[in-house]
């Protein structure tokens, strides 16, 4: 089938792994008050999961603690050439001194201003990718940009 939008390649879920390490903002999915809901935060990975830091009190926090969440993260261009991994899976929160005591060592910072020392952690059982490239966009070596 032909298509003028983006040429598109499945990732493996060790490229997923790697690409969602090289960047700190995505998106996480979860239901508020019975609709959806979409907040952009700065995360990391730790063991394969992903970690965010919040506001213990706040609604993503309460939303999102042990329920089936959607997670989202990305890097385009211009062109549209880039690569997107969503991850599907369930979180909750982090409450093992030992697990806080390091993952407050890791450098997760948050978009409000205040204490967040909060930690949610997704664990990922669908992981999907995929590789963009601009309609014939590759470089000289048929190897993908990004």
């Amino acid at each position: 089938m032909y298509s003028d939008g983006p040429a598109r390649q499945q990732l493996s879920r060790d490229e997923c792994r790697q690409l969602m390490a090289s960047v700190s903002i995505g998106r996480i999915i979860y239901t508020r008050q019975a609709l959806p809901a979409v907040e952009l935060v700065y995360f990391a990975l730790d063991q394969g999961d992903i970690v965010i830091k919040t506001d213990g009190d706040g609604k993503l926090a309460a939303a999102t603690r042990h329920n089936v969440v959607a997670f989202e993260t990305d890097c385009l261009d211009a062109q549209q050439a880039g690569w997107s991994v969503t991850a599907i899976g369930p979180s909750r929160e982090v409450t093992d001194p030992d697990d806080i005591g390091r993952l407050q060592k890791i450098d997760l910072s948050s978009w409000a201003h205040g204490v967040r020392e909060h930690f949610i952690r997704v664990s990922p059982e669908l992981l999907n990718g995929r590789r963009l490239r601009a309609h014939g966009q590759e470089n000289g070596d048929g190897a993908d940009r990004f």
